[in-house]
């Protein structure tokens, strides 16, 4: 049990990999704090995870032995109230994952942005990981140890045509991370960027997410998959499960000098 007695706290937890996360945490033997929106968000074209789905994910961990605290969080708000909640049931935190984004609204040149559409953008994928940073810091400065993994992507790295949003807020949770590593580095916390490639929309999970990265490219969602694996070295889609694992080694005992980096899983998408 990698994570026993560890409190780690996920958010954009409801499903995808937030749900994968969770699950493999549950079986390595954290305790879980389960945060995600819970409902649809005004300006972002698809539906968003449900409570049902958050309240699912929190039965599934339970199921493999986890104590629980779910809760509708909004990262774009004051998430301080949230981690009170945390402190008051698990007394810290020993890992933040920091999953919750969108990939739309995308699908238009940087021109054809509006103002509001950006703002959307770098308030969740980006401001929303430096608000729960933020909030978590203190308690892991106390407690001398931590780690914080800001899950990027390989938007982070390269750029992509019609998402500058998205690959701005990508580019940007790296940097973050970066700069934050350098900060609680001497308190023992470490802090890193993980950077899936085309994630397969795995039904176990409710993963949706690489179908509304094809709709914003105007690719049918009946042959996305096709599409996206012909841009992968490996010939296959990323599974759930692979950033689950690449998550839970950066969270445990086995990369304590593992700080700063910038771990891809992507089959190679970002080696040419």
């Amino acid at each position: 049990m990698a994570l026993d007695g560890k409190v780690v706290a996920i958010t954009g937890a409801a499903r995808g990999l937030g749900r994968a996360c969770a699950l493999r945490f549950a079986e390595a033997g954290a305790d879980l704090v389960l945060l995600d929106v819970g409902q649809d968000v005004n300006g972002v074209p698809y539906p968003l995870a449900t409570s049902g789905q958050l309240a699912y994910t929190a039965s599934l961990c339970e199921e493999r032995g986890a104590a629980v605290l779910a809760a509708q969080t909004d990262v774009r708000g004051d998430v301080g109230p949230a981690i009170e909640k945390v402190l008051n049931r698990f007394g810290k935190v020993d890992v933040l994952i920091n999953n919750a984004g969108i990939a739309a609204p995308s699908g238009k040149a940087v021109h054809e942005i509006t103002e509001d559409e950006w703002a959307l953008m770098i308030d969740i994928d980006l401001s929303g990981a430096w608000r729960m940073i933020k909030a978590v810091a203190p308690t892991m400065i106390t407690q001398q140890q931590g780690s914080i993994i800001n899950v990027s992507s390989t938007a982070g790295l390269v750029g992509y045509r019609h998402f500058a949003g998205y690959v701005a807020a990508k580019h940007g949770l790296i940097g973050l991370t970066k700069a934050a590593a350098l900060d609680y580095g001497p308190y023992r916390v470490r802090v890193n960027a993980l950077c899936p490639g085309s994630v397969a929309d795995d039904p176990s999970v409710d993963g949706r997410m690489l179908s509304e990265i094809a709709r914003s490219l105007d690719v049918g969602v009946d042959e996305h998959e096709k599409v996206f694996v012909q841009a992968q070295p490996m010939n296959s889609l990323i599974n759930p499960s692979d950033i689950a694992g690449a998550a839970l080694w950066l969270a445990g005992d086995d990369s304590p000098q593992v700080t700063g980096s910038v771990l891809t899983v992507d089959g190679g998408f970002t080696a040419r």
